[in-house]
């Protein structure tokens, strides 16, 4: 009798699993890094390779990572609020541009606007997979001593910026 019951029990659980991951926000990618020191890197800078950034170089500031790339229609989804985001000044935006050519890259930001302080080519995409990502876009806040305390999955709309992003930004300026 109770042998019949395992089918049961284990289809029970299956579908609490199932049901569990259905109402489960899909942007929310856990990420194992969220308290621990942004990768390092030094990297070429987009439209001039013989320059070189490195994450040690913005110890002390409060920047925002995004990963992006001409080839991804997220990165267009999201740009004009990247550009909104980075005429207010509340946090430098490197970017990432992550499997990309150099003239694609130059031509997006060219025709689109340069929402990026800095940014950085990872045509290889060694340093995205350092930061764990899944795919473009994806955004990472790093505070001032270098650690990563948020990962956004997605396009950033202004909403999300005001309501979720903003206020990380803003307490992590605050913090000593």
């Amino acid at each position: 009798m109770w042998r019949s019951l395992i089918p049961i029990a284990v289809f029970a659980v299956l579908v609490w699993f199932f049901n569990r991951g259905l109402g489960m926000d899909p942007r929310i990618i856990p990420s194992p890094l969220i308290g621990k020191p942004a990768p390092e890197f030094s990297l070429p800078v987009l439209g001039d390779r013989s320059r070189q950034v490195a994450m040690a170089d913005y110890r002390g500031q409060v920047v925002m990572v995004n990963v992006w790339g001409s080839w991804c229609s997220g990165c267009r989804a999201e740009h004009q609020t990247l550009l909104a985001i980075a005429a207010t000044g509340e946090v430098p935006i490197i970017g990432l541009n992550w499997k990309d050519e150099d003239r694609d890259a130059e031509k997006w930001l060219h025709d689109l606007g340069n929402p990026y302080q800095v940014n950085l080519v990872d045509v290889e995409g060694r340093t995205a997979i350092n930061f764990g990502v899944y795919g473009a876009p994806e955004t990472f806040l790093i505070d001032k001593q270098g650690n990563i305390i948020h990962k956004f999955t997605g396009p950033i709309y202004w909403q999300a910026w005001t309501e979720e992003l903003l206020p990380l930004v803003r307490q992590a300026k605050e913090a000593t």
